[in-house]
Parts: C-alpha cells; structure tokens; sequence
C-alpha cells in the first residue's frame, strides 16, 4: 500500500509579510454624529397645513377676536365668507407656484405643500371653483352694498399683488433653480404687503361696523391691528427665511420676532389703562411673537413640514380669549 504523499506547508503570504500600518495613539477614531430624531407634525396638523386650511384658520381666528375685543357681534356670514375667500387665495397661490416649479424643473426642491398641491391639482383646482363661487354667492346676497363698495378696494389690492407676484414678464421665475446663488439680501416688501392686505381683511368687518368710540379706544384698535399686521409680517418673513435660498447659521438669534416680542409687550402695558381687551389681544401677539422666535431658535430640530405648520399654529393664541 504506497504512502500518501504529505502536503507541503503552505508558502507564507507576501501579504503577511508587509508591515501593517498601526493607528496613530494620538488620532481619535472617528465617531458617528448621534441620530437626532426629528419632531413630526400630528397627522391632523400635518394636512391642516397641506390642504391650506392653515391660514384661513387664522383669519376667522383675528376676525372674530377684533370684534370681540370692540364688542361687536359679527353674522355668522363673514368669517364664514372670509375664510372662503382665504382658502380659495392661498390655493390658487399654492397651485400657481408649483406649475411654476414644474415648468422649471424644480418641483422636487418645493416645498410638501405645493408637492401635495399639485399631485392633487384637480381635487384643489375643483375645490377653489367651488369656494370662489360660494364666496361670490355670499357677497351677492347677504353683504350690503355699501359694504361691497368698502371692501371692492381690499379685493383690487388684493388682485393686484396676486396679479404681481404670479404674472412673470419674460422668463423671470420667482422660485430659483438649484444650484443657483444665493440672492442678496432684499428688503421684506413683499412679505410686509402680504401681513398688511391679510390684516386688512380681518379689521375691516369690524371697523366698517364698530360705533362712535372715545379717542383712546380708536387708538388701541389702531395699536392691536398694526401689532398684527407685524406679526403676519413676521410669520411670512420667518417662513421665507426658512425655506428660502439665503444660508443661515444655526446660532443665528431670530432679532425681528425678539424685538417684535419685546415691544408688544410694552405696548400691551402702555394701554392696559384704556381696555383690558385690548391689552388681552395684545399679549396674545406677543406671546405668538414669542412662539415665533422659539420655532426660529430650534429650527434644526423639526421637519419642515413641521416647522412650516407650526408656523402658522402659533398664531392661534387669540383661541384662548375667544373660549373664555
């Protein structure tokens, strides 16, 4: 019987024999960033905002709390018919901005809301048919004609900034393509109009309706709707800081709502002598002022859908006075 022929030892690898390159004792390994979790809107907040019942929420909100603080009693059809014609507004802004992004090419870079606006053009497009027309068929039947002439300048207003910012000559697009540079810093006209039509509407009802008042009254109706046109301003300058092309530093102190914070604060002590209702209203201001600046602060730590959401959320403090 003939003998297995044993293996020969294996040749030792090359690779054996390169010396290994040792970590250097003072080199730190590198240490993954820890996972943050996001805060997430409610499903309720979520389509709250992505079906634009956000801002005509806050609409009836500030109508209803102006009349209350003068003591007015408003029919039931003019928050109704204001946030008709709100809704139908911001849908038809939502829709116009996302064909515009998909002429660009950009839709993937919008933001959710116009995604979701126009992924469901036809159901949106159907539903602000339907609200312009019951809001005309209120106009027509139950508002006086005096006060359609009061109002008929508020629409022409409001037709000529949607007229502006939506009708392009030329290429101009208002929404930049990726990669673009960042655009100077520019002066807040457009969101200042916005906060100054958006109040408009909500202190005309009860303006046009409110009885001869002592001086000091006009002026703290005057005071409370300057504060909100400030602070409709503030939430639109907040929101287009956050999703616009301008890089920001995450340590950057969010001053305008500070400041806005701070002097309706003073401003509700200066007139607390003339109308506890007002100087309420007032507080409410400043503490969605003051809600404003802690979204800008911790930015970072909520989704965008979130964060736009709350946005306007923070705005419904006048909730607070109405339930009482």
């Amino acid at each position: 019987m003939a003998h297995a022929k044993l293996p020969r030892p294996a040749r030792e690898s090359k690779i054996a024999s390169v010396p290994q390159t040792l970590p250097n004792p003072h080199t730190p390994f590198p240490i993954a960033p820890p996972t943050t979790t996001l805060v997430d809107a409610p499903p309720v907040v979520r389509y709250w905002h992505l079906t634009s019942l956000d801002a005509p929420t806050v609409a009836v909100v500030w109508t209803l709390a102006f009349s209350s603080a003068l003591g007015i009693h408003l029919p039931p059809w003019v928050p109704v018919l204001l946030g008709l014609a709100a809704w139908t507004a911001y849908i038809l802004d939502r829709l116009l901005d996302a064909r515009t992004a998909v002429r660009a090419g950009i839709l993937d870079d919008m933001p959710e809301r116009h995604r979701f606006h126009h992924l469901h053009r036809r159901t949106f497009t159907a539903l602000a048919i339907i609200a312009a027309i019951a809001a005309a068929g209120i106009v027509w039947i139950l508002m006086p004609v005096a006060a359609r002439e009061r109002n008929s300048a508020l629409v022409l207003a409001a037709l000529a900034y949607f007229t502006r910012v939506h009708i392009r000559i030329g290429d101009a697009s208002p929404i930049p393509a990726p990669g673009d540079k960042a655009p100077r810093k520019r002066l807040p006209i457009k969101e200042l109009l916005v906060g100054l039509i958006f109040t408009a509407a909500c202190v005309l009802p009860s303006a046009s309706r409110m009885p001869q008042k002592p001086i000091a009254i006009e002026i703290a109706m005057a005071a409370v709707a300057l504060a909100f046109a400030l602070l409709a301003w503030l939430n639109c300058y907040s929101i287009d800081s956050w999703e616009g092309p301008t890089l920001r530093r995450s340590d950057d102190l969010p001053l305008p709502a500070i400041l806005l914070c701070v002097g309706l604060l003073v401003a509700a002590a200066t007139l607390a002598w003339i109308d506890l209702r007002f100087t309420a209203l007032l507080l409410a201001a400043a503490a969605s002022a003051g809600l404003l600046a802690l979204l800008d602060l911790f930015r970072n730590r909520f989704t965008p859908i979130a964060l736009r959401a709350a946005a306007d959320l923070v705005l419904l403090t006048p909730l607070a006075l109405l339930l009482q």
